[in-house]
C-alpha cells in the first residue's frame, strides 16, 4: 500500500484548475478559472488579493498586513465580482497573520505573509489551491506569466463596476535586467520581476498579494506575490514581485500539517539575462543545474 504524507496529498491537487479557459490581456477573467485567487477584506473593504495554499492557509503580502489585526480581516474564495453577487464564493475569518520576520519597508524586500483561516476550506470547481514554486525553480526572461486581481486598471484609475477579476499575461524579466530598470541592488534575490519592456500590461494598485503563476504541463505554479513597482505598466518598470522559490523553508515552518504542494519549474536553455550588463552591474557567472528533491508524484 502506498502512503502519502499530507504534503503529497496538496501536491496532487494544487495548480488543477477545472475551468480552463483564456481571455488574453488585461481581460475580465472566465469564472472560476483561477480557483486559488482571493480577495482579502480589512474592515469591509477589498485591501490585497492572495492565493490558496491549502485548505487553511493564504500567502498574500507582508505590505498589505503591517498592523491588521486578524479579526479584522475576511478572506472570499470563489469570489469573482467585488460588486455583484458571488454564488460561488466563501468569506472566511481570519485567526492568525504571520508577516515575514525580515520583511523591511523601506526595501521591500522579504514581502510575503501567511494568514490562517478559522475554518477548514471545502474545494469546489471555484476553490482550489494554487502549486507553488520549489527552491531551485528558475524562470528564464521571456517565460510567459498571468497575474490576477481587482486592482486599478492603471495608475489612478479603479476597475470599473461590477470590479470583475481581471487577468493580464506578462513576460518574466531577469533580475539583472530589472536591477537595471530600478538602480543596482534594489532587486533582490528574493524577488522576480515580469511585464512588458514597452509597458501597458502590470499588476496595478489593489492586485498586491495575489498570485503571479505560471504553467508547467498541466499545472499552475506561484512564482511570485506582487509587491511593487514604479507607478503601473510603465516602460522599463516591470512589476516585482516576492518570489516565492525562496520561502519554502519558512512557510513550512508554520504550516506543519497538510504542507503546501511545491513543485519544481525549470526553464529550458539559456537565460539572455545572464549577459545582460548596465553600469555598476556586477559580471555573475552562469548558474550551474541542479536538481529537485520533490518526493512527490507529479503530472
Amino acid at each position: 500500500m502506498l502512503m502519502m504524507s499530507d504534503e503529497c496529498v496538496t501536491h496532487s491537487l494544487c495548480g488543477r484548475p477545472q475551468i480552463n479557459s483564456r481571455i488574453v490581456g488585461g481581460q475580465v477573467a472566465p469564472e472560476g478559472s483561477w480557483p486559488w485567487q482571493a480577495s482579502l477584506h480589512v474592515s469591509g473593504g477589498h485591501r490585497c488579493g492572495g492565493s490558496l495554499i491549502n485548505n487553511r492557509w493564504v500567502l498574500s503580502a507582508a505590505h498589505c498586513f503591517q498592523g491588521v489585526r486578524p479579526s479584522s480581516v475576511t478572506v472570499y474564495l470563489g469570489r469573482q465580482s467585488q460588486q455583484g453577487s458571488n454564488p460561488n464564493e466563501e468569506a472566511l475569518r481570519v485567526t492568525q497573520i504571520i508577516n515575514h520576520p525580515d520583511y523591511d519597508s523601506n526595501t521591500i524586500n522579504n514581502d510575503i505573509s501567511l494568514l490562517q483561516l478559522a475554518e477548514t476550506v471545502s474545494f469546489t470547481t471555484y476553490i482550489q489551491p494554487v502549486c507553488l514554486a520549489a527552491p531551485e525553480s528558475t524562470f528564464h526572461t521571456g517565460t510567459d506569466s498571468w497575474v490576477t486581481g481587482w486592482g486599478n486598471i492603471g495608475s489612478g484609475v479603479p476597475l470599473p463596476f461590477p470590479q470583475n477579476l481581471m487577468e493580464v499575461e506578462v513576460p518574466i524579466r531577469g533580475n539583472r535586467e530589472c536591477n537595471c530598470n530600478y538602480g543596482v541592488g534594489r532587486i533582490t534575490d528574493n524577488m522576480v520581476c515580469a511585464g512588458l519592456r514597452s509597458g501597458g500590461k502590470d499588476s496595478c494598485q489593489g492586485d498586491s498579494g495575489g498570485p503571479l503563476v505560471i504553467k508547467q504541463n498541466s499545472r499552475w505554479i506561484q512564482a511570485g506575490i506582487v509587491s511593487f513597482g514604479t507607478g503601473c505598466a510603465q516602460p522599463d518598470t516591470p512589476g516585482v514581485y516576492a518570489r516565492v522559490s525562496q520561502y519554502k523553508t519558512w512557510i513550512n515552518s508554520h504550516i506543519t500539517s497538510n504542507q503546501p504542494g511545491f513543485l519544481l519549474f525549470t526553464s529550458s536553455g539559456i537565460d539572455e539575462d545572464l549577459s545582460f550588463t548596465c553600469a555598476g552591474l556586477p559580471t555573475v557567472p552562469a548558474p550551474t543545474p541542479s536538481e529537485s528533491n520533490a518526493n512527490c508524484f507529479s503530472g
